[in-house]
């Protein structure tokens, strides 16, 4: 989840679009370099500059396992992924992998005719199974065989009942402000009031008064339209799918797919789609890792040499533990070397399956990039899954956990959404105010760790181009070592107390990663 939300004026959670917060920020912010370009990059374009010339890469298959990828955005379509032993349309498995004119990756979300969009959260889909066991079950009457799982049920039950209500009530508080402020606008007589408009108006009542607060310090950093499309429409859009979605317990689109979701053994399903119909993220993520630096478009990606391999696992709400497997099994034994996975949930249906996965690709030699969450919680306290908690070593060798960094080296530089764990998140990378690529030739500035992650999957991918002998693990390694440490404090908020926490304590490696570093350090294994 790429937005974040602070208690307005009005004690409802209000949307907060971090790109318009950091908008004067260095556009490729985080391909540039600290001492020369004063921003908390990585320093690609040193590297690039200084190390890789007159050197020719070796091309690297990176899945971005994710929601979809636009393969025919102009700055993408140069760089993805085509399966060389499948024939397009023609409606056969010409390589007899299973997946039938899976030219460009594989859609596990896919049906005969559409695909799923909107989906459930893990904990929506837990209540509901169990709801069928315990529906009828109270303290006074549960069988001791079923205490520890009906106890395990009503906290779930709890949580996912205050998620609801909350996405109910914040729904409910958009939508009546969204209501006076249109009527603030309509008094004012102008369709895009400046702030001076607002200043100057007369409240004509207690609600017009408190609305009027919130724009005089927010309207210093972003116009009235700005405001209303990145927090009016965009929380109406986020909670309203989180109560007819998300969190609605009789919402279950698996049907589309026509698999049976539970069987985590099944793997020959979904369609060849690998856009589907929410191809956002996907596309963002993949504009980071790889975007064509050559064709003077748009942006440029970490890696200059990679074909971006689409698997959509992810849909708008819980990835299926099933899916997520499979999409890993796929990148796999199709030729990837660097997986990106860029999602993460609180809750866990198969975790036995996923870590299989996770097992086989390590034994393959491929490397897993993830996402540490936006939760803005200890990790190695709170789950966020995946995760390697109970994996043998080898796996957590060919796994890389990401948090996000900001631009700036300071108490600031924890981005303040990011999770982070000593023990559970390994590096941190830029993830604020991130322009790249999105469906529909456009671009768009996004924030979070799943921007953060591609950054890291971009570096392991160009590391494995200029030094393709070095195994999956040595390219971790080399990220973790050569970190650029951060040797200062950073605050972030804990409850309702802003802390201050040496950085070193968030991660394994206590600093933000470095392409020059690496390389460099990766010239001498």
């Amino acid at each position: 989840m790429n937005n974040f939300f602070i208690k307005g004026a009005l004690g409802l959670a209000l949307m907060v679009s971090l790109p318009f917060l950091a908008s004067a920020q260095k556009e490729n912010w985080q391909n540039l370099d600290l001492k020369t370009d004063s921003v908390f990059g990585i320093s690609t374009e040193k590297a690039y500059n200084e190390l890789l010339k007159n050197k020719r890469p070796t091309k690297v298959i990176v899945a971005v396992n994710d929601g979809g990828v636009d393969v025919n955005h102009e700055d993408l379509k140069s760089v993805i992924w085509t399966n060389p032993k499948e024939k397009a349309g023609n409606g056969k498995d010409d390589d007899k992998n299973g997946y039938i004119d899976d030219i460009h990756g594989w859609d596990f979300l896919g049906g005969k005719d559409t695909a799923i969009n909107y989906e459930t959260l893990e904990l929506t889909r837990l209540v509901r199974r169990d709801m069928k066991r315990f529906g009828s079950t109270t303290d006074e009457n549960v069988a001791p065989k079923d205490t520890a799982a009906y106890t395990k049920f009503k906290k779930a039950r709890t949580e996912y009942e205050s998620k609801l209500a909350d996405a109910k009530q914040n729904l409910a508080g958009i939508t009546g402000f969204k209501n006076a402020l249109d009527e603030l606008v309509k008094h004012i007589g102008k369709a895009d009031p400046t702030a001076e408009d607002i200043a100057n108006y007369k409240p004509q009542n207690d609600m017009e008064t408190r609305i009027q607060s919130v724009l005089g310090k927010t309207l210093q950093k972003m116009t009235l339209k700005e405001f209303y499309d990145s927090q009016i429409m965009e929380g109406l859009k986020y909670y309203g799918q989180q109560a007819d979605y998300n969190l609605n317990i009789d919402y279950n689109p698996r049907n589309i797919v026509g698999d049976d979701p539970d069987n985590s053994k099944e793997k020959f399903y979904g369609n060849n789609d690998v856009k589907g119909p929410d191809a956002l993220h996907g596309s963002h993520v993949a504009g980071i890792i790889g975007a064509d630096r050559t064709n003077n478009l748009g942006i440029k990606g970490v890696a200059n040499d990679v074909a971006i391999m689409g698997v959509r696992v992810v849909p708008n709400g819980d990835e299926r533990d099933k899916d997520v497997a499979n999409g890993i099994y796929y990148a796999v034994n199709n030729g990837a070397k660097v997986i990106n996975m860029s999602y993460g949930k609180g809750y866990s249906y198969d975790k036995e399956a996923v870590d299989a996965a996770m097992n086989y690709a390590a034994k393959k030699d491929v490397l897993i990039v993830q996402a540490a969450g936006n939760d803005n919680e200890d990790i190695d306290i709170e789950n966020n899954f995946p995760n390697h908690k109970g994996l043998d070593q080898k796996t957590i060798d060919s796994w890389i956990t990401v948090g996000a960094s900001g631009p700036t080296n300071d108490s600031t530089l924890k981005a303040s959404f990011s999770n982070f764990g000593k023990t559970q998140v390994d590096v941190f990378a830029p993830g604020v105010d991130i322009l790249s690529t999105v469906a529909g030739n456009d671009y768009k500035k996004e924030s979070g760790t799943s921007m953060a992650s591609p950054v890291v999957a971009g570096l392991a991918a160009l590391i494995r181009e200029y030094y393709p002998k070095l195994s999956a693990k040595q390219v971790k390694e080399i990220i973790v070592k050569s970190v650029v440490k951060v040797d200062h404090n950073v605050s972030y908020m804990k409850g309702t107390e802003s802390v201050s926490v040496p950085f070193s304590d968030l991660c394994i490696s206590g600093g933000v990663v470095n392409a020059y570093n690496a390389l460099k350090l990766a010239a001498t294994y």
